[in-house]
């Protein structure tokens, strides 16, 4: 899993959970709607001003962007 990936999923799991359509929280945090979507895609990389302004409208750390997922436990057979 790259990085970009690594943000995609924190990205679109975090703005869900505070309720935010991609629409809301572009405006909020002055950016293209259409950038949000590629970023939630992990099609683009971030920039750190973006991530920083995106952090403050759902307020979380900018870190929390960049959180592994846990691992799931291997299945026994």
């Amino acid at each position: 899993m790259d990085w970009r990936q690594v943000v995609a999923g924190n990205l679109r799991r975090i703005r869900r959970e505070r309720g935010f359509s991609q629409e809301d929280l572009a405006t909020d945090a002055d950016v293209n709607r259409t950038y949000i979507s590629k970023l939630e895609k992990g099609s683009t990389w971030v920039g750190l001003e973006v991530l920083v302004k995106i952090s403050k409208v759902l307020q979380v750390e900018p870190a929390d962007f960049l959180q592994r997922p846990a691992r799931k436990p291997a299945k026994k057979a």
